[in-house]
């Protein structure tokens, strides 16, 4: 051992830590890895974070000793005085060396010059996502391994026969890993072609967590927000503040549900479930709208013809005025207003004349005194029209109004659609309707969605 010792002394101060190569063949370097832990999986910042140990296998003849098959075992130091490959994680994001109680590395030198080199480090690598079926998803991350320097033309980099080991072992709060992946390719980039080695681990997340903080409650939610079809529709505070506080807590679940996630543009499961919901308890917030404006409508609508029968019994009692109307066989409806010409300050009006039509046959009864009308005659315009024709000599005030087509068409359709729509005379109808309607829709959409995302 002191003969070996005295050598390998010799052998590090006289060589270099440069590359070799026999014979200019690229140099084989075997890996594997240790899954020692699975420490976190972000889906903010599309990454998760590993221990593990790695160890690297190669042969450098220039440190044979031994014909026999000694092994002899150093410190990690032993490292930084003899070549070692300048490994890199492609996805790398951060990474350190556990150093407690000293540096978590070791060389392995066999008697031939076979060298293990192996180390202990915690990595954040970048695992990008595809979150559409989020929660109800299945991830792949992946553990890339690249030499920085050195192209297939002078390193090639390999697996082992047992590439990886304690993945079975590892344990993950929100996922299981339901399997592993080995493999090699070659990677052209701008300085030359290099040897990748990819170690993808299938990741499927537990979904057991989301159904007690987000699906549970949202269900119970949108079951809470149909109490309203049960309660007395004129309770409006009672459905008012029950229909609000369901909607703001379906916000406030929503709210807490995206801040865990990254803001991407397209839509997940989730988003679908939880607009979903809101709808439910929004829709339950207008149905008791419609009922309060049913029940409401309805007795403005009898207050009004209650209150139009009474003003025709009014104007029927007040008939046998027409007898001392100053114009014989004019009616209320032709003469809105009555007031002598003579207290108009108007000269012009004060002389007024010929508002009677010359057509107009004598004895009718139709030609009036145009002193005695009033300065804001007014006719109605089917009594003038019936009464004195066409050329009666009476102009209307201002031109004729024509609607915008467009208005028109709005106002005919919308008569169309309250004529087609049925008369309800009784409110609770509603209710009933939605007491059944709700529930089976939600069923319906609860039956639809864990169909499509678990098949």
């Amino acid at each position: 051992m002191a003969q070996v010792s005295r050598w390998i002394r010799r052998a590090t101060t006289s060589m270099t830590t440069t590359f070799f190569a026999s014979n200019r063949e690229p140099l084989l370097v075997g890996m594997d890895l240790t899954i020692a832990s699975f420490d976190a999986i972000s889906e903010v910042n599309m990454d998760y974070t590993i221990t593990m140990y790695l160890n690297q296998y190669w042969k450098d003849e220039r440190l044979a000793f031994s014909q026999e098959e000694e092994v002899l075992t150093l410190s990690g130091d032993f490292a930084e005085k003899i070549w070692v490959p300048d490994t890199f994680f492609a996805n790398d994001k951060n990474s350190f060396l556990h150093d407690v109680t000293e540096r978590n590395k070791l060389v392995r030198l066999s008697g031939d010059g076979s060298v293990t080199y192996g180390m202990r480090f915690t990595t954040t690598l970048a695992c990008m996502m595809d979150l559409h079926y989020y929660p109800l998803d299945s991830q792949n991350c992946t553990v890339e391994i690249e030499s920085y320097g050195y192209t297939v033309l002078d390193v090639v980099m390999y697996w082992k026969q047992t590439p990886v080991r304690g993945v079975e072992e590892a344990e993950l709060p929100q996922f299981t890993i339901i399997g592993y992946e080995t493999n090699d390719r070659k990677e052209r980039l701008a300085t030359g072609i290099y040897q990748r080695l990819s170690l993808s681990f299938k990741l499927q997340r537990n979904i057991g967590y989301f159904v007690f903080q987000t699906y549970l409650p949202s269900i119970l939610i949108v079951m809470l927000s149909w109490v309203s079809f049960w309660i007395n529709h004129e309770a409006t505070s009672a459905r008012v503040a029950l229909g609000i506080t369901t909607v703001l807590t379906m916000t406030t679940i929503s709210t807490g549900v995206r801040s865990s996630l990254p803001r991407i543009s397209y839509v997940k499961a989730i988003d679908i479930y939880l607009v979903m919901c809101f709808v439910f308890v929004f829709a339950a917030l207008l149905e008791y709208a419609a009922v309060n404006y049913t029940y409401w409508g309805a007795r403005a609508k009898k207050k009004t013809k209650k209150k139009e029968t009474e003003d025709k019994k009014v104007i029927s009692s007040k008939s046998g005025s027409k007898a001392s109307s100053p114009f014989p066989g004019s009616t209320e409806a032709d003469i809105i207003e009555l007031q002598d010409l003579r207290m108009s300050p108007l000269p012009s009006i004060r002389n007024r004349s010929g508002l009677v039509s010359s057509s107009s046959t004598p004895g009718t009864g139709r030609e009036h005194d145009p002193a005695k009308f009033p300065p804001s005659f007014r006719i109605s315009r089917v009594a003038a029209y019936n009464t004195y024709g066409r050329n009666a000599g009476l102009r209307y005030r201002g031109p004729k109004q024509h609607k915008p087509k467009v208005l028109h068409a709005i106002r005919r359709g919308a008569s169309v659609l309250r004529v087609s729509m049925p008369k309800i005379k009784d409110v609770n109808i509603i209710d009933k309707y939605s007491r059944i309607i709700f529930p089976v829709s939600f069923m319906l959409f609860n039956a639809i969605y864990w169909v499509f995302y678990f098949l």
